[in-house]
């Protein structure tokens, strides 16, 4: 299987983290002590892989020495900025933050750094016109969600059968990065295929019942469809069932890629539902952790310390399922 790095992606990211180094003079300073108060603004708990991070840094906090405040914003970009207003408010140390969208937030990035706090985004980020990587937040912890959506377009065009795709896409959170990012990267590759077309392109919110409400009047607007790309796998398995509420059969008639790495997704694989899904790791705790006290420490930190995937399929998702969330 082919998963080359996705042509344009360095010219995307470049222009995201538009510095190359941290500069610490223009940063909030981390003293070294042996317990730090820290803010994990979650922006919600409504599947598995939000549950996992949540976890992940809960898990954390004692190890790392963290006093830690979390929140959960419950879906609200609104209520996310003002769970960060009040951790400023508590004196925290450190925020640690996944942006719901990338405008919204703005506000409680630039709130952080007037208040000397630094701050880590965490798997998702802002938009990089009003505020980067070393200059007003301290880096970008995450997956290149570019590739992301690229290795799922590669591994379509690699392994599907048909004559001609026909492919509803079912997107992420309007206005999110992950969203904006995993569409550029499926979208750019299927554009230089002849015998593919994505026919219809609507958000399901990244969640698993409002993907398989959007998937059954999708499915009455195009009954011709053989292919379906999830922006995670909450809406990969809405879309399953669906399908099969259709009498339709997913995975042989139906292909479905997707992106995440969760249980249920690698148990569609296996139960052959499911052709590919790219992995986005949701346990950031240990990886918080290190990059904290390496900031503490006085280290550079690179602007976008990123997370490595793996690539999930029949070949070795029965390996990795125990593992899974």
């Amino acid at each position: 299987m082919k998963t080359p790095m996705i042509a344009g992606t360095a010219l995307v990211l470049g222009a995201l983290f538009a510095t190359t180094s941290v500069i610490a003079k223009d940063l909030p300073k981390l003293e070294v002590k042996d317990r730090y108060k820290v803010g994990f603004a979650q922006m919600e708990s409504n599947n598995p892989w939000r549950i996992a991070e949540s976890k992940s840094f809960e898990d954390t906090a004692e190890s790392c020495g963290w006093d830690l405040i979390s929140t959960d914003a419950a879906g609200s970009a609104a209520k996310q900025v003002a769970d960060v207003d009040s951790m400023i408010a508590q004196g925290i140390d450190v925020l640690f933050l996944p942006p719901r969208e990338e405008k919204p937030l703005i506000p409680a990035v630039k709130k952080a750094f007037a208040a000397g706090i630094p701050t880590f985004l965490v798997d998702r980020s802002v938009d990089p016109k009003n505020a980067v990587a070393g200059k007003d937040f301290v880096a970008f912890l995450g997956s290149d969600f570019i590739q992301q959506g690229g290795i799922a377009g590669q591994w379509l065009v690699d392994n599907f059968k048909g004559d001609k795709a026909v492919i509803i896409e079912l997107e992420g959170t309007t206005g999110s990065s992950p969203a904006n990012d995993r569409k550029k990267g499926f979208d750019d590759v299927i554009a230089k295929q002849d015998n593919m077309t994505i026919v219809a392109s609507q958000s399901g919110d990244f969640a698993r019942d409002t993907g398989r409400q959007v998937m059954e009047t999708l499915l009455q607007a195009h009954p011709d469809v053989n292919v379906v790309y999830a922006h995670n796998d909450e809406m990969a398995i809405g879309a399953i069932q669906a399908l099969e509420i259709a009498g339709r059969k997913p995975g042989k008639d139906v292909m479905i890629v997707s992106v995440d790495g969760t249980r249920d997704a690698l148990q569609a694989i296996i139960d052959g539902k499911m052709g590919v899904t790219v992995e986005s790791s949701p346990f950031f705790g240990p990886l918080a952790c290190d990059v904290m006290k390496r900031y503490a420490a006085g280290e550079t930190i690179e602007p976008w310390v990123q997370v490595k995937d793996r690539v999930f399929t029949s070949a070795n998702a029965k390996d990795h399922i125990a593992e899974a969330y």
